[in-house]
């Protein structure tokens, strides 16, 4: 399953500036998210990370990983309309930088499930196949 911008937009309430995931390439509802984010110079982070070498913060392309994992887990019916809250972030590694014109491809697995919390096994990488950021995010599903 494919999901444009819009339709992301109804999963999770994250909007410009701050969603920062263009497509959803391959969904299975609670299992799994594959998205790109397409990374432009005239984002507002580059103005000043950093200005002479234009870097996208590791923090964001967790973020947006998160926001992947947030379709993945709120894509189940029975979490319409809930938001998916960062528990905890694990095992981090930054691996390569991420600049503009990078496509990133954001794949989330959602490794383990219990009542209102979950952990998602996170990886995002360029488009030439480079990993820039692995991690496990831990989520918990609220009102």
């Amino acid at each position: 399953m494919k999901l444009t911008t819009k339709e992301i937009m109804e999963i999770i309430p994250h909007r410009h500036p701050f969603l920062l995931i263009d497509t959803i390439e391959e969904l299975v509802p609670g299992v799994k998210a594959t998205g790109k984010k397409c990374v432009t110079y005239n984002e507002p982070h580059f103005a000043g990370h950093f200005p002479q070498e234009p870097v996208m913060p590791g923090v964001l392309i967790v973020e947006a990983l998160a926001q992947t994992g947030a379709v993945a887990i709120l894509s189940k019916p029975e979490n319409k309309g809930k938001i998916a809250y960062f528990a905890s972030i694990n095992n981090a590694k930054f691996k390569n930088k991420v600049v503009p014109g990078d496509t990133l491809t954001l794949e989330v697995e959602i490794i383990k499930e219990k009542g209102p919390m979950g952990v998602g096994k996170a990886k995002a990488t360029n488009q030439d196949g480079k990993v820039a950021v692995i991690a496990e995010l831990t989520f918990a599903v609220g009102a």
